[in-house]
């Protein structure tokens, strides 16, 4: 189906009674339009003297990790990510998440096709802070993040963005792995799921590139990274699961749950330097402790990495074997969320 023909079908979709604002869909529409229209074959980029050297660079990792997956991974790679964009900015978008002053259940925005969501994606950082002052106005904790890439599905051909690119090599073969993954296999109304899969399935297929490459090096400092990313990340789930046990409190009066509540946030901080001392920092994470944490900023992490030792497990059972991962995986589809979580739990 030609591009156009696609962004009138979601456009006649989107428009379904029961969706949110015209100006929330016209704007998603227009910001894939602008990624589409401004993209240019890959072969053409590499011969363009006008593009810098580094980002020819990137490309040819993209390339690598495409064939790769194709190749060595089950992933549907021929028709994604042959093709580049220059959106001149930081980001492709940016996303909201929001949940209640005491509770870490975030809330959820429904989408055709895709379901319930835990979030709101917007093409510009204006639209995504307007709605997260209203959501704000209304007593909600908001957290407002900018996003370097996503996956259409297979909805259209994705093109490779240049926000893909402030990243190790190995990082960016994880980020067209992941993405690949959710085209692959992405079940509606379960973000926590397909998140998950993705990501334990993209750090399975970096291990495998790197080795292929046999880059040990490299996969030495990429296992010496997720260790690190895994302390931080257990840290965030447990400072989750302690404030969903104060919030469980009931009896408690407001002023003694926030007191409660910022203590434990205090406790965060404090366990982030000292994993900082122990791993010698990193500057990513440096930037995200800066800015404060709450409720709805812990669900970013929950959602992509609350089910990942699942997935884990289950590969292990198949012996590595992504064929028969991939089927297990897929047989999860007729199960409720509950019972998804229960077989990932085993």
């Amino acid at each position: 189906m030609k591009t156009v023909q696609r962004l009138a079908l979601a456009a006649a979709t989107l428009a379904m009674p029961g969706c949110s604002t015209v100006h929330f869909y016209s704007q998603a529409i227009d910001g894939q339009a602008e990624i589409l229209n401004k993209a240019r074959p890959i072969p053409v980029v590499m011969q363009d003297r006008r593009v810098p050297a580094h980002i020819k660079h990137e490309l040819t990792v993209v390339e690598e990790a495409r064939k790769f997956a194709a190749d060595q991974l089950a992933l549907p790679a021929d028709r994604e990510y042959g093709r580049y964009t220059d959106l001149g900015r930081p980001y492709v978008s940016w996303i909201l998440f929001a949940a209640p002053e005491f509770s870490v259940d975030g809330k959820t925005w429904w989408y055709p096709l895709l379901g319930n969501l835990d979030y709101r994606g917007y093409f510009t950082e204006k639209d995504a802070r307007a709605e997260a002052a209203g959501l704000k106005a209304r007593g909600m904790e908001v957290y407002v993040g900018g996003v370097e890439a996503y996956s259409t599905l297979g909805w259209f051909h994705d093109p490779v963005l240049n926000t893909f690119f402030r990243r190790s090599d190995a990082e960016l073969a994880e980020l067209i792995f992941h993405e690949l993954t959710h085209v692959k296999l992405f079940l509606p109304g379960d973000t926590d799921f397909n998140e998950a899969f993705a990501v334990a399935n993209s750090e399975a297929a970096v291990r495998r590139w790197l080795l292929s490459r046999g880059d040990r090096a490299g996969l030495a400092r990429y296992e010496s990274g997720l260790a690190k990313d895994r302390d931080i990340v257990r840290l965030l789930l447990d400072t989750r699961e302690k404030l969903h046990g104060l919030y469980g409190q009931k009896k408690l009066p407001p002023a003694e749950m926030r007191k409660r509540k910022t203590a434990i946030f205090a406790q965060l901080h404090a366990g982030y330097l000292e994993i900082r001392r122990l791993h010698q920092g990193d500057s990513a994470y440096d930037r995200a402790f800066a800015k404060p944490w709450n409720n709805a900023r812990l669900n970013t992490v929950a959602t992509y990495y609350d089910l990942v030792p699942g997935f884990e497990r289950l590969l292990q059972r198949q012996h590595g074997n992504l064929p028969a991962f991939y089927a297990a995986v897929a047989q999860m589809r007729m199960l409720s969320k509950k019972e998804r979580r229960a077989r990932l739990g085993e």
